[in-house]
């Protein structure tokens, strides 16, 4: 008999569990902050708003205080790729924003998709799609789980921010078009914009942005996280110094915009539109918008990351994020609402500021350094064009034109190293088939390989002395490298299923794409190498 009640309770809890279905949030908002470095949350946390973005999700959520990228190079489009499919480019694929194609002997740009056309402008900026990515992501994953029930969206100013998190089903994906100051897509989503799209650009957002101009929050004495605001090392685009007068931009540069904290409000807003109009969260099968904020990469590159313009852009993204917060408490409704917020890099400072403090720093102009090789290349066999690009930090060689010259790969790769290991900027040099014989950290190792797809990767590796950048220009800074500046991101989780609190433990990026499956009780992407960090859910 008791047998036989044990077996009814048992029934019943099936049919109770099954009735309610499975637990889940109506919406997942990824946010991905372009180029942010971790300390960025406690650089200006003091100036964050008490009703901002950042202070809300550390205090009231849960925070992975020591996350790491597993790979280099560290750059947008693996960092998106790589936060949303839980996979590093050795399996994705996505081996840098461009990288050099050794069966097509060109350089691939990332997201490039020449069947597809482009949606709601005439320039060629929509040829773009997901097809060069070969693994899923999360929002794949969970089309498939709802049998394609749930809706994606990408939203982000560059096209690779949008495209690669929504992944290869997703419902569309929008990016900023530099031509013409309009939010496009492409046929591979669709055969033309949404009404609340086109209505959404014909209120001309940038033009209004430029007229009213970049003028700091506060007065200039507070911004005592930042250098002198006028310096030689920083890039110039508006003037010397601010306020920053823009009204000569309006109707004629429409890729300025990207520069200020106004392209994250740019984002903001359409964001919002296409949550309202396409009804996101707005019933009981969940939808995943994943926004990427790509000012602050571009404030980053021109600026350098102590910067007046850096911290005036985060205040303002922190002001942003908390106005996102309140919008989706709205809509989706508070609690119902599942938000994490990462960086897909970080970025090194500008060297000059660094050489003025007396840190170790330099450039290293890998673009003239290919050029030359080839002028000494042509000298020493005739041959023209030997080394074809020096993307992602490693040199790529002429396979076919070293196979018909009869021309020792091995020897030739011997020389180059040789030549440029003495290099003031360059930690090693070496064959990328050598890896497991230089040493290195295990870590910088398992980075590089993490970074490699055969066909997509080149033949030398280059690896700079840390505070060193490749660079193309005397001014600004960028990332890309294996050191923490660049590889040390934020990890906030805040909502719907989320802990408060906060782990010193590592996690990797990697990490995010399967804590997100084991939240949404739904199969990791088919590239995934990470595991759910179990601290960050209820």
């Amino acid at each position: 008999m008791q047998r036989f009640f044990i077996s009814i309770l048992i029934l019943a809890f099936s049919f109770s569990t099954q009735a309610q279905g499975i637990a889940r949030p109506k919406l997942v908002v990824g946010i991905v902050v372009d180029q942010m470095r971790w300390d960025y949350l406690y650089r200006y946390y003091d100036r964050y708003a008490p009703n901002g973005g950042f202070k809300r999700m550390l205090n009231q959520g849960f925070s992975c205080e020591n996350t790491m990228i597993p790979y280099t190079p560290t750059v947008t489009a693996c960092g998106h790729t790589s936060i949303y499919s839980g996979s590093v480019a050795a399996i994705s694929g996505i081996t840098g924003n461009v990288w050099w194609d050794r069966q097509q002997m060109r350089a691939v740009y990332c997201a490039e998709d020449k069947s597809v056309n482009t949606v709601g402008s005439n320039s060629a900026l929509g040829k773009m799609s997901p097809k060069n990515m070969l693994v899923t992501t999360i929002c794949d994953e969970l089309r498939l789980a709802t049998n394609f029930k749930s809706k994606v969206i990408g939203i982000s100013l560059k096209d690779r921010g949008g495209i690669l998190p929504a992944g290869h089903s997703a419902n569309a994906a929008y990016w900023y078009d530099n031509t013409n100051g309009n939010w496009i897509t492409s046929t591979y989503y669709m055969n033309e914009l949404p009404k609340w799209a086109s209505d959404f650009n014909d209120k001309k957002w940038v033009d209004k942005y430029y007229e009213q101009g970049w003028k700091l929050l506060d007065s200039i004495s507070k911004y005592q996280q930042s250098t002198a605001d006028e310096k030689s090392y920083e890039a110039k685009p508006f003037g010397p110094k601010f306020p920053y007068d823009m009204k000569n931009f309006i109707g004629k540069d429409y890729g300025k915009i990207a520069t200020t904290p106004m392209g994250n409000t740019l984002t903001s807003e359409f964001v919002k539109a296409a949550i309202t109009a396409e009804q996101l969260g707005a019933d009981n099968i969940t939808d995943i918008i994943a926004i990427s904020y790509s000012s602050p990469d571009y404030i980053g590159h021109t600026f350098g990351p102590n910067s007046v313009e850096s911290e005036d852009g985060f205040l303002r993204l922190d002001k942003e994020l908390g106005a996102l917060l309140d919008f989706l408490d709205s809509k989706a409704g508070k609690g119902q609402y599942t938000v994490f917020l990462s960086a897909d890099h970080g970025v090194a400072h500008i060297p000059e500021y660094m050489k003025e403090n007396k840190l170790p720093g330099g450039r290293v102009y890998t673009n003239a350094m290919m050029n030359q090789l080839n002028k000494d290349l042509k000298e020493k066999y005739n041959i023209s064009n030997i080394v074809v690009s020096d993307d992602n930090y490693q040199l790529h060689l002429n396979h076919p034109l070293l196979d018909s010259a009869k021309i020792s790969k091995k020897e030739l790769t011997q020389w180059i190293v040789d030549k440029l290991s003495s290099d003031s900027g360059i930690a090693r040099i070496f064959a990328i088939e050598d890896l497991y014989g230089v040493p290195l950290p295990p870590d910088v190792r398992a980075m590089l390989n993490n970074g490699y797809y055969p066909s997509r990767s080149g033949d030398i590796q280059i690896i700079l002395k840390p505070g060193y950048i490749d660079a193309y220009s005397a001014t600004g800074t960028t990332h890309g490298l294996w050191n923490p500046y660049d590889s040390h991101i934020p990890l906030l989780w805040y909502g719907w299923g989320i802990k408060q609190g906060k782990t010193n433990k590592e996690v990797k990026m990697t990490d995010i794409a399967p804590t997100l499956a084991a939240l949404l009780h739904i199969q990791m992407p088919s590239g995934c190498v990470g595991k759910p960090i179990e601290e960050v859910l209820k």
